[in-house]
């Protein structure tokens, strides 16, 4: 095999690698927090990515952004998709919802996004996006309702962490689209810094307000050491690739594979049972977001 066909095979195959990173990002939620609260979990995971990005910014001379609205718009961007994100996907897991239907709930995100850009941009929203739509949210229903109140310990749907996920939704929803409004062309490296640290800034008074303490064991380790290296810095690396030699639109295109990979993980990990209306209901979301975010012909 030549060098060339190499890094064509490995381009081809970069935007899977990187789903299958963002999927564990819910599995790490599942193992870190009977261990620690959701915001103390998320502000050491801020501090600690924030020390490792700053070392490689000033290594590899990665400028910061020079305009101060551009600054302001990214520590936005960094309050919505981690501090609003992040904070709910953890604090609805922590409340006892599934890494599966978490992922479930906001994975309809790439829908919202579509028809929001696709309505605003004076473009006609085609009836197979309206048809992604409604099966997208019949799919995300029927598992919550077979979850409802029913499901096993830490597989359970309630008002209270139904909440906590919904508001990741908006808060993912409304962060693209700000970024994709407001945030100019720059170093992702520099750019997550910025958003780190807002994040922080934001995440840091609701941990000092949090009793309960995090108890260091393995597990907590590992799950920290996975959000910090593999999900911050290594699928932030691996975006940033992508968007240098164009395959970004893969990964997008990709993004309804992410709750049935995440049910997987977390059916053979956490024993999170997949049921015939489970799979049905998941496959249902995925179509529906897979006829939405597939380019048209």
């Amino acid at each position: 095999m030549t060098p060339a066909t190499r890094d064509n095979a490995w381009l081809r195959a970069m935007p899977w690698v990187f789903v299958l990173i963002w999927s564990t990002g819910f599995i790490v939620a599942r193992y870190g927090m009977p261990h620690a609260p959701p915001m103390k979990f998320l502000a050491v995971r801020y501090a600690l990515s924030i020390l490792c990005f700053l070392p490689w910014i000033v290594l590899a001379g990665v400028k910061w952004p020079s305009d101060r609205r551009q600054a302001l718009h990214l520590a936005v961007t960094g309050v919505l998709m981690h501090a609003g994100y992040l904070g709910g996907v953890w604090a609805a897991v922590k409340a006892g919802m599934g890494s599966g239907l978490s992922s479930l709930i906001v994975g309809i995100q790439p829908v919202l996004t579509a028809i929001w850009l696709t309505s605003v941009g004076g473009q006609h929203v085609s009836r197979r996006q309206w048809v992604g739509l409604l099966l997208g949210f019949a799919g995300l229903v029927l598992v919550v309702s077979r979850k409802f109140g029913a499901g096993g310990p830490g597989d359970q749907a309630t008002w209270l962490n139904l909440s906590f996920a919904v508001m990741a939704l908006f808060a993912i929803t409304a962060g693209t689209l700000y970024q994709k409004r407001f945030v100019m062309p720059c170093d992702v490296r520099s750019a997550n810094t910025v958003q780190l640290l807002a994040a922080l800034l934001v995440t840091l008074p609701l941990a000092l307000m949090e009793a309960e303490t995090m108890r260091w064991n393995a597990e907590l380790a590992g799950a920290m050491a996975w959000s910090v290296l593999g999900l911050t810095l290594g699928g932030s690396s691996l975006l940033y690739m992508l968007i240098q030699r164009g395959a970004a639109a893969s990964v997008t295109s990709l993004m309804y594979l992410v709750p049935p990979c995440t049910a997987l993980i977390a059916w053979q990990l956490f024993a999170e049972p997949i049921t015939a209306v489970t799979l049905a209901g998941t496959a249902l979301t995925a179509f529906g977001v897979s006829l939405v975010v597939r380019p048209a012909r």
